[in-house]
């Protein structure tokens, strides 16, 4: 019987800042080879930070990274390492460092490189073609990067004929709603297929509109899962591995032997082993929560690495007495403390005192300090200058954009004179639809929301109440409304939020054409009028600020289309 203890560093790395990288990584290899562990696994991309897109094409970055790397491998004494790196030789290649006793034991570069949604490697990387086996303690670890592992002939199945009984690969896998179960069923699948233990330690944290969560894993020869790291922490995750000699007679059975991987494949013996004693580790399988509760974790660590690693101090949001500004600052108080979250509440004249009283309400519940700027007097203002120029026609939807076009002023003024960062607070049915203000209430820093259906924005409000009153419960039941005119109403302009997240869900996500929405139920009046909306609307999209990914397909990196053009 073979042990072998395992230090999973779930990181949280920063894009760009190899020095803080590496330290964090130094300092992790020196608490795991004291605390008895015999390998330490980091993420994909580790030092660098993932992605780091264009940085990659610095000859200064590159070199900088480099000589990261070669610190870090000074730095396994009496340990192995494993970590993720871009290597540059005549290519550039996204690569798993393997390193040893101080010294490079050997680097494996990942060979399927994702180039779809938010991925854009094949645009740096080329891929690698290689095949890789360590021996380590008795033990043949086979190492890929990420996505290697997602497809059903990757290297792993290679690594499993010729012996290896310990996967590891290292990961960069952001989140999206219902990724997680799906992710763990295939890798799953993958140690099952290959009766070999498998270690996935994946990036925590997150990175402009990216969140990784986590949730790094190990799972058992028969496709069990062992153990998880706590979603949306960076923690280490402790597992110590028992090998029988007969985890791999699946091998020696004939119907087995299939063809040669057609790929070198390259076998590194390492010598010297660390002496005898054991030390036991009792990892654990954390509960990720629910599906609504993973989302908000998302939200909350995306605002908090948005702002922190950005430099940013306090935050400021528009309090309209609605539910969006109303999640988002619950969001931001979970994400920050309630003394970094300022509320700006600005009615008008058709501002109704039930929603100033909400907005004031959620303040008070959150802790949170609030300025009231009315800004009836400057529409009245605005409106006598443009007189002269709108004669003769008659108020429109100009004079209720203006509104939103004034708080948007207000707020980024505050912004601008004490470093406050704006927090916009539509969602992704608005901005799918263009219900929403450019320079207005689309002004801001950085979107919460703005991948979030509305259906969703109640159901995290709903979640987030689930034990005490933080959003006023007025809030969540009144209907919403924009209140830029008297006694108005989304659905004067939008179909129910019900049927529209359906219909933005089909078309948007999953690229449904007209014909299937309506063979699917939904009403062909409302379907028309969203795809109408949607197609109008791309040149809102692209100048809306950042916001965070949560769903499997996001507007901006994840949806490229054209802002002129005429298919539907």
């Amino acid at each position: 019987m073979h042990e072998l203890t395992v230090a999973m560093v779930q990181m949280n790395s920063v894009v760009g800042d190899v020095p803080g990288n590496l330290a964090k990584m130094v300092q992790a290899i020196h608490e795991s080879r004291d605390q008895g562990a015999q390998l330490v696994v980091f993420p994909e991309m580790a030092l660098a930070g993932y992605p780091p897109e264009d940085l990659l094409f610095r000859p200064s970055f590159l070199d900088a990274l480099s000589r990261a790397n070669q610190a870090l491998i000074e730095e396994t004494r009496n340990i192995m390492a494993i970590w993720g790196y871009a290597y540059a030789d005549e290519a550039l290649y996204n690569t798993a460092v393997i390193a040893a006793h101080e010294s490079l034991v050997g680097r494996v570069a990942k060979r399927h490189l994702p180039n779809y949604g938010v991925f854009d490697e094949a645009r740096y990387f080329s891929p690698g073609t290689s095949t890789a086996i360590v021996a380590w303690h008795e033990w043949k670890l086979g190492v890929s990067v990420c996505e290697d592992l997602w497809y059903p002939d990757g290297p792993y199945l290679a690594q499993s004929r010729q012996g290896a009984n310990l996967l590891v690969n290292i990961s960069a896998s952001p989140f999206s709603r219902g990724k997680s179960v799906l992710r763990e069923q295939m890798m799953a699948t993958r140690a099952d297929d290959a009766a070999a233990y498998l270690i996935w330690t994946n990036l925590v944290g997150a990175q402009d509109e990216l969140v990784f969560d986590g949730q790094s894993a190990v799972w058992g020869p028969d496709g069990k899962l062992l153990a998880r790291a706590e979603a949306f922490e960076e923690t280490v995750l402790w597992t110590t591995l028992t090998r029988t000699p007969s985890q791999h007679r699946r091998w020696l059975d004939p119907r087995w032997r299939l063809q040669e991987p057609k790929t070198l494949l390259e076998r590194w013996e390492v010598l010297g082993d660390l002496g005898s004693v054991r030390h036991t580790y009792h990892s654990r399988v954390s509960n990720p929560g629910s599906e609504i509760e993973a989302l908000y974790r998302a939200l909350v660590l995306g605002v908090r690495d948005y702002i922190g690693k950005n430099r940013f101090r306090d935050v400021v949001i528009g309090l309209s007495g609605g539910i969006d500004s109303a999640l988002t600052a619950v969001i931001a108080v979970d994400a920050l403390g309630a003394q970094r979250v300022h509320g700006v509440l600005m009615p008008s004249a058709i501002t109704s005192s039930a929603s100033r009283q909400d907005a004031m309400g959620l303040a008070l519940n959150l802790g949170i300090g609030i300025d009231e700027i009315p800004i009836a007097d400057i529409l009245d203002v605005f409106i006598k200058q443009l007189l002269p120029s709108f004669e003769g026609r008659p108020e429109d939807l100009t004079e209720e954009n203006l509104q939103a076009r004034i708080r948007g002023t207000l707020l980024m003024a505050l912004s601008n004179k004490l470093g406050w960062l704006v927090l916009t607070t539509g969602n992704k049915s608005e901005l799918a639809t263009g219900y929403s203000t450019l320079y207005g209430d689309m002004a801001g820093g950085f979107a919460v929301l703005k991948d979030v259906l509305k259906t969703d924005v109640f159901r995290l409000s709903e979640w987030v109440n689930r034990k005490t009153e933080r959003i006023p419960v007025n809030i969540l039941v009144k209907p919403p409304s924009a209140e830029l005119r008297p006694d108005q109403k989304d659905e004067d302009s939008l179909p129910p939020y019900h049927i529209l997240d359906q219909i933005l869900e089909g078309y948007v996500e999953d690229d449904w054409t007209r014909d299937q929405l309506i063979l699917a139920g939904l009403p062909e009046d409302a379907v028309d009028l969203t795809l109408k909306l949607v197609n109008q609307n791309e040149y809102k999209r692209r100048q809306a600020p950042v916001g965070l990914k949560v769903t499997p397909r996001a507007f901006g990196r994840d949806r490229r289309m054209p802002i002129t053009g005429k298919f539907l």
